[in-house]
Parts: C-alpha cells; sequence; structure tokens
C-alpha cells in the first residue's frame, strides 16, 4: 500500500494540492460494446441500439459492472481508504463510482465525500453521435479533411466541443480541488478523453504533446491513473497511469 505520511498530506495543503488523485476511467458502456472500437456507430443496427438514449444516461453493460466490483478491492489495497469520491454526473461513471466503493462497510463508505461535478464529463459528441460513418459522410463531407488539418486537440465536432474544451474544464475543475480538497485522498471517475485532459493539465502538455499521445495507450475501462503529491516540486507526480485490476 502506499503510505500517505501525516507529513506529507501537511506538506499538500500548505501548497494547496490534494494529497492522492485518482483517476478512474468508467467500466465498459453499453456505447462502448456497441460501437466495438469504431469511431462512429459500424452500420445502421447497431445505432438503433442507442437510438434517443442520451449519452449522459448510457449505461454500464454487465461486464463494466464486474470491471468497476473487481476494481475496488485492490485500488483500495494499493492506495487506502480515499476522503472524497466525485463521478461526472453521467450514469456510467456514477454507477462506476458506487460499484468500485462497494468495498467499503456502510460505516466507512460514510465518512467518504460523494459529490458530482460536471466539470469532468465527457466531451460533447454533438450531432454525430448516433450517426453512421456513411451517415456523417454523407452529412458532414467536410469534417474528414478538418480533422485530419486540426488535430484531436482543435477539431470540434459539429454541434459538440472540442478536446481543448475538455481540458479548460478540466483545469477548473482542478482549481476547485486545490481550493477545497488541498491535502485529501481524491478519486474521481470519469472518461477516457476527460483523463487525457487531466493528464494535459497535471502534466503540462502543449497541444503538440497532446495530438502525439492522442493513440498511445488509449485509456481502458476502468483503468487506474495515480499521482501523488511530490514536495520536491510542490506539484502532484504521476506514478501510475492506465493500470487495470480487474483482470
Amino acid at each position: 500500500m502506499l503510505v500517505i505520511t501525516n507529513e506529507l498530506r501537511a506538506a499538500a495543503y500548505q501548497a494547496g494540492w490534494p494529497v492522492l488523485l485518482l483517476l478512474e476511467r468508467h467500466g465498459e458502456s453499453f456505447r462502448n460494446r456497441v460501437k466495438g472500437g469504431n469511431i462512429y456507430m459500424p452500420d445502421d443496427e447497431s445505432a438503433k441500439l442507442i437510438k434517443g438514449v442520451p449519452d449522459h444516461k448510457i449505461e454500464l453493460t454487465d461486464e463494466g459492472i464486474r470491471q468497476a466490483i473487481a476494481t475496488g478491492a485492490p485500488l483500495r489495497a494499493a492506495y487506502g481508504d480515499i476522503d472524497v469520491a466525485y463521478d461526472s454526473g453521467y450514469l456510467r461513471t456514477e454507477q462506476t463510482r458506487r460499484h468500485t466503493l462497494a468495498v467499503y462497510s456502510p460505516k466507512a463508505l460514510a465518512q467518504i465525500k460523494l459529490r458530482t461535478n460536471h466539470l469532468i464529463h465527457e466531451r460533447l459528441p454533438g450531432y454525430v453521435y448516433e450517426m453512421t460513418d456513411a451517415e456523417v459522410k454523407q452529412h458532414f463531407p467536410w469534417f474528414e479533411d478538418h480533422w485530419k488539418t486540426s488535430g484531436p486537440f482543435y477539431t470540434t465536432p459539429p454541434g459538440g466541443q472540442s478536446q481543448e474544451t475538455v481540458c479548460n474544464n478540466v483545469y477548473r475543475f482542478i482549481g476547485i480541488l486545490r481550493k477545497h480538497r488541498a491535502g485529501k485522498k481524491v478519486l474521481a471517475v470519469t472518461h477516457g478523453g476527460t483523463k487525457r485532459a487531466f493528464r494535459f493539465c497535471l502534466e503540462k502538455w502543449t497541444p503538440d504533446q497532446y495530438i502525439e499521445n492522442y493513440y498511445v495507450d488509449p485509456p481502458k475501462n476502468c483503468g487506474i491513473t495515480a499521482y501523488v503529491f511530490d514536495p520536491a516540486s510542490k506539484r502532484l507526480k504521476l506514478v501510475e497511469y492506465n493500470k487495470v485490476y480487474w483482470t
């Protein structure tokens, strides 16, 4: 188990940082399964399966629930008890948080502050949310060239958000942590793109570095990324990236 001493907590509090920040991507969602790794819906039949279900109401699959439950005990063994747990307000992150924390007894769970913050939700996909690849090419024939030109950081899906906007939201969320969670052990259950935004902000990436890392070891379902306060730099330091405990 990572040992968080009172001295380290005090140093983190003095510097205005959480002493530990754990980032967990949600477990496998129904949309993850339907898309099957494709950028858009693979075909019309797949698109029909989520027709009319907004992104924030997409649920976990049974496998996603299993992943979250199986993550709880080893995560607690590795990092100890947490003080605060956030979700993004999306159903799949709320479910993941609840099942990950099921390892705690009711009494121990009552000691954890449970919070929702919409600043850490996924990038809004816009009009292409339910579209197949063929439909995107039909209705937005210019979008592929726009993506190739602008890249994954600045490109804005039609009616949606750019990853730059997600990074700005995460930057604001980190400010909340620094103001209200200094010295605390924090778990934030969020999304794949949002976890990249945390890395951008905490590790001081440039947009070019973001683009370079976009396809490198993509965030896994229930993958854990951990930052611990470093007294030398007086910042959070990455100690674990994309660790899967549920296997």
